[in-house]
């Protein structure tokens, strides 16, 4: 174990003794250079909640329904305006030749998100879900916070009223994304037009409340500071006392080109810092997953020794990131590589974390 004489390695025990860490601890934490000990640290408090000899993944895609996008995110380099030539709405046929795809690829989900479509009604999204549902046996995994709070706006029915609709339809359950980081000094000035660190908050809630789980994310290394990481963490944290809802956390880093931010592109150091932070500061989130799309797959494989038990999605396909300039691809037999490299066994699972049996 460690040899304890700092104030940093006295939180590190205290979270190794299974004691929740306070906002100052968590920030403190950021201040420990020798990340190696973070690791161990993290390691240590993951394989307690996860003592089994196996570590996860899952098979999906993620598709994007439409990349026309009002928002105009600072940080993103996928959207379209509404009178780009480039713009798109899928197609039926396309976004089944997809699931066709998927499912025949072993995969039994898929994720799809899309733009803030200034124009499609909740009847759009309807019709799109129960028709994915007549045709395939697949769980649905679809529309961010900020896309639930953009259809209740946009039809002027509650975000709970919106939820209740696309869950009737065949929505399964929530992907966490568009949290960026949940301080509103940072969403006014990189997307001052989605909903606020609150509302993001409240479509989980709401969800939750109304029998689905979800996932919570944050994208890190633009303009936040490391307080405001564990102000996002902290209110994950507490959703999770309140509803228990989340089946897991995912963090990746943002990447920058050709995006509207001219900043630095964070690398693999403060990557896997900020993943074991997450580990011991959240506390009640069984799981924590790694990030290969924007790392690649020896760091990701790395966040195995950093507090993640899972690696992710083989992502059939991935479009978002992939416009940003990076454009990492694993296949469900080079993830299952990278597991049993660190002499683990690797299980196919679902959104909800339960081992696939065939």
């Amino acid at each position: 174990m460690f040899v304890l004489s700092s104030e940093t390695e006295d939180i590190l025990q205290k979270s190794l003794n299974g004691e929740r860490l306070s906002l100052y601890e968590g920030i403190k934490l950021f201040s420990l250079k020798d990340i190696t000990i973070l690791g161990m640290a993290a390691d240590e408090v993951c394989k307690k909640k996860h003592p089994e000899n196996y570590r996860t993944y899952i098979i999906d895609r993620n598709v994007n329904y439409t990349n026309i996008c009002t928002s105009g995110c600072k940080f993103c380099a996928f959207y379209k305006a509404v009178e780009h030539s480039d713009g798109y709405v899928i197609l039926k046929d396309v976004l089944f030749k997809k699931i066709e795809e998927t499912l025949s690829l072993g995969g039994r989900q898929i994720l799809m998100q899309g733009g803030l479509h200034p124009s499609l009604k909740i009847d759009f999204y309807v019709d799109l879900l129960k028709s994915i549902k007549t045709k395939f046996d697949v769980h649905i995994h679809a529309f961010s916070p900020p896309e639930i709070v953009h259809f209740s706006r946009l039809n002027g029915v509650s975000v709970r009223g919106v939820i209740q609709r696309l869950k009737t339809a065949g929505l399964d359950s929530i992907p966490g994304g568009g949290a960026e980081i949940l301080s509103d000094r940072c969403r006014r000035l990189l997307s001052p037009n989605k909903c606020t660190a609150r509302e993001w908050l409240d479509v989980m809630r709401d969800a939750h409340k109304l029998g689905m789980r979800t996932t919570a994310t944050m994208m890190f290394g633009h303009i936040e500071t490391t307080e405001e990481r564990i102000e996002h963490m902290e209110k994950i944290r507490r959703l999770q006392d309140e509803t228990g809802g989340f089946t897991a956390f995912i963090a990746w880093t943002f990447q920058p080109k050709n995006t509207l931010l001219d900043t630095a592109l964070i690398g693999s150091y403060d990557y896997l810092r900020t993943v074991a932070i997450a580990r011991l500061y959240l506390d009640n989130i069984e799981n924590i997953q790694a990030s290969w799309v924007t790392q690649g797959a020896k760091i990701a494989q790395l966040s195995l020794k950093f507090g993640a038990n899972d690696m992710g999605s083989t992502m059939i396909e991935e479009n978002v990131v992939r416009a940003a300039g990076v454009s990492y691809q694993m296949d469900k037999k080079e993830i299952e590589s990278l597991i049993n490299d660190l002499g683990y066994d690797a299980r196919q699972r679902d959104l909800y974390y339960q081992v696939l049996k065939y």
